[in-house]
């Protein structure tokens, strides 16, 4: 039997200066892996709880392909109505190719648009993930995001 604790028991309900927290666009987006590569907290496809005390600055993941990239847009208009936590700040944006070579010319359009908003950081396709392999030598995308996300990069700004 257990006993009762009646102790109050301690929340810091604001988000957290340290880390980073990565947040899928959409599921499949990239953010667990990103977070195995790399570090910080997969937030899945929710914003960071203030009551977790989670990841103030956050990048937003998503894949290259038509939903992905709506996705992507999706949250990024979220942000920018506000329905978000207080103090959360975007670092940017991952877009994960969804496939080799290159991406048909509206796809690159649409990640023109989401480069107006936020910085857009892009990672190749990436064969030996998908059978969770490490590559030989990662991409030096991938070692240029490791570097900014070290560095605690300063988020593009506070959303209101």
């Amino acid at each position: 039997m257990r006993e009762y604790d009646d102790r109050p028991t301690w929340r810091r309900d604001e988000l957290s200066d340290d880390g980073i927290g990565w947040i899928g666009a959409h599921g499949g987006a990239g953010a667990s892996t990103l977070t195995r590569l790399l570090g910080g907290t997969d937030l899945g496809c929710r914003w960071p709880d203030p009551a977790r005390s989670e990841p103030a600055r956050v990048m937003v993941v998503g894949r290259t392909n038509l939903d992905g990239l709506g996705a992507v847009s999706r949250a990024l208009h979220a942000l920018r109505e506000g329905r978000h936590p207080a103090g959360m700040r975007l670092v940017g944006v991952v877009l994960i190719a969804d496939a080799p070579g290159r991406l048909p010319a509206p796809l690159l359009g649409r990640i023109r648009l989401i480069r107006s908003i936020a910085p857009v950081y892009r990672l190749p396709w990436i064969p030996s993930y998908r059978v969770g392999v490490e590559p030989k030598r990662p991409p030096r995308q991938l070692s240029r995001l490791a570097d900014l996300v070290s560095a605690g990069a300063e988020p593009v700004r506070r959303w209101p």
